[in-house]
C-alpha cells in the first residue's frame, strides 16, 4: 500500500504491535534487571513491573481482538537499542557503587518509551471512536507513569545518593 493512502488506522495497528513486541522484550528484561541491582527496593519495584508488564500484554492482546486482528508484534529498535544498553550499563558497572544507578536510569527510558507510545495509542484510539481500547490502553498508560514515579522517587531517595 502506498504511503500516502495509509490512514490512522494503520498507523495505530502498527504501533500496537510495535508495544507488544516491545512490552514482551521488556517482560524478559525486567528478572535480569532484578537480579542485577544491589537495592532490595529496586529488585522488588522490577519484579512487581514484572507482573504489571503481564497483565499490559494481555491488555494489548485484546485490544488486537477488539480490532479482529492477530496479536503479533513487530521488531522494535528503539526497545531492542534501550535493552542492549541496559545490558552493557550491567556488564560495564557490575560491582560498581553506580550500578544500581544505571539499571535505574536504564528502566526510566524504557519507562518513558511506553509512556509515549501508550499516550499516543490513546489518543488515536480516541480519535478513531474506540472507546473499550482507550480505556485498555489509559489503564496501561497510568501504570507505566505510576513506575516512572517510583523510580524516580528510589532515585532521589536512595539510588543515586549511594552511587555517588
Amino acid at each position: 500500500m502506498p504511503a500516502k493512502d495509509k490512514t490512522l488506522e494503520d498507523l495505530f495497528l502498527h504501533t500496537l504491535k510495535d508495544v507488544l513486541y516491545a512490552e514482551k522484550q521488556i517482560l524478559k528484561a525486567l528478572p535480569r534487571m532484578a537480579k542485577a541491582a544491589d537495592s532490595d527496593e529496586l529488585k522488588q519495584a522490577f519484579e512487581q513491573h514484572r507482573e504489571e508488564t503481564q497483565g499490559q500484554i494481555e491488555r494489548l492482546e485484546e485490544v488486537f481482538k477488539m480490532l479482529g486482528k492477530p496479536a503479533r508484534g513487530v521488531q522494535c529498535e528503539a526497545i531492542n537499542g534501550i535493552i542492549e544498553e541496559s545490558k552493557e550499563v550491567m556488564e560495564d558497572f557490575a560491582d560498581s557503587e553506580a550500578l544500581d544507578a544505571g539499571i535505574l536510569a536504564a528502566a526510566q527510558a524504557v519507562e518513558h518509551y511506553e509512556i509515549t507510545r501508550y499516550g499516543s495509542l490513546k489518543t488515536w484510539a480516541e480519535e478513531l471512536g474506540m472507546r473499550d481500547a482507550t480505556k485498555l490502553l489509559d489503564q496501561t498508560l497510568q501504570e507505566e507513569k505510576k513506575t516512572d514515579q517510583l523510580l524516580t522517587k528510589l532515585a532521589e531517595a536512595r539510588v543515586n545518593t549511594k552511587a555517588a
